[in-house]
């Protein structure tokens, strides 16, 4: 299958554009990368310019270079293995490509004598020298991880290999009055709607993409989350503002199978549509961070503690395992920072 790849500038964005003529197995493919998009002007499909997408289109796969026969196996019985455990595509696809990248750099070496010296010289050659980041590392060492401790079964000590030091990075944060600008910026009821549920449930993208008309409970004013992330259902409280939002929405689309459906009935709104959504809010509000749909959430759970709110509440509205997952907005809550006298005041 020929292609080819280049550097492009799309809308003043840095990307990287993929060429090939209309083959649906490429086309497939290019699509499990994210915010992959179709140009029908440059007639070609386009990527985010990320050291990643550089390493898949620039690097391995410009250059011809796959794992050895020994490592193609391998993964394939690794995504066999990925499937049977109900993995999320997603992260079936993630996990898939990590370990691709990995048996690619040995694969003039044989699977069964890869070493834990070997995982460090991968870390250091190949991932800290393309500047790759923390990241990504870390999903290579997960795949590593997984796949040598319950696919391919040898003498690696896996818990010697080691994770990358965390970034301790701060999650970002509306104002109140930002975020009801961009919830006020759409007059399109289906837009406003998306936008407000995420906001007012501390939804995630797909959370929200997945709802279903039977999952919202008028009679006890709760949103019910399905198999949300970490297979795990939840339930989060409806603002009576929202449900008589929703019944207006309601009256108007009649959605049948999804709560929020596409063009074609029956079929979820995407993702990408949605993200458009939020783009083109922010725009109408004048606001000109680089927001995204998870700032929303962030958002949500931040004026949730401000508000007083137990931090073991919006740990269960939020749906996360470990409370210190939550703890971190303990650090972006203004309430008792602001109460803090600076002693310049007294200078």
């Amino acid at each position: 299958m020929n292609w080819k790849s280049a550097l492009i500038k799309h809308n003043g964005t840095d990307r990287i554009a993929v060429y090939f003529e209309k083959n649906t197995e490429l086309i497939a493919r290019i699509k499990t990368f994210e915010d992959a998009r179709w140009s029908a002007s440059r007639r070609c499909w386009h990527v985010p310019d990320t050291d990643e997408n550089r390493l898949h289109f620039k690097i391995e796969l410009a250059q011809n270079l796959t794992p050895n026969e020994e490592g193609i196996t391998s993964i394939d019985n690794f995504r066999k293995f990925l499937l049977s455990k109900r993995y999320s595509p997603n992260t079936i696809t993630v996990y898939c490509d990590a370990l691709r990248s990995f048996l690619t750099f040995y694969r003039n070496k044989s699977v069964k004598d890869i070493t834990n010296e070997d995982v460090i010289l991968y870390n250091n050659d190949y991932i800290l020298k393309n500047k790759f980041s923390v990241s990504y590392q870390n999903q290579i060492v997960n795949a590593i991880k997984l796949f040598f401790r319950t696919v391919y079964e040898k003498s690696i000590q896996v818990e010697k290999i080691h994770r990358p030091k965390r970034e301790k990075k701060l999650p970002n944060v509306l104002s109140k009055e930002e975020v009801k600008a961009i919830l006020d910026a759409h007059s399109n009821i289906k837009h406003k709607m998306m936008l407000s549920i995420i906001y007012s449930c501390g939804l995630r993208c797909g959370e929200l993409l997945a709802l279903q008309p039977v999952h919202i409970d008028s009679k006890r004013n709760i949103v019910l989350l399905k198999n949300s992330k970490g297979k795990k259902d939840r339930i989060a409280p409806l603002s009576p503002k929202i449900l008589e939002m929703l019944r207006e929405y309601y009256r108007l689309y009649k959605p049948t199978t999804y709560l929020f459906e596409g063009q074609t009935e029956g079929t979820p709104y995407s993702d990408k549509s949605l993200q458009q959504v939020l783009k083109q809010a922010l725009e109408k509000a004048k606001i000109t961070k680089p927001v995204t749909l998870h700032w929303l959430r962030h958002s949500y759970a931040t004026h949730l503690l401000e508000s007083g709110t137990d931090l073991r509440y919006i740990q269960e509205l939020l749906g996360h395992n470990s409370s210190k997952t939550t703890e971190i907005y303990t650090h972006v809550s203004t309430k008792s920072i602001q109460q803090i006298k600076s002693p310049f005041d007294d200078l």
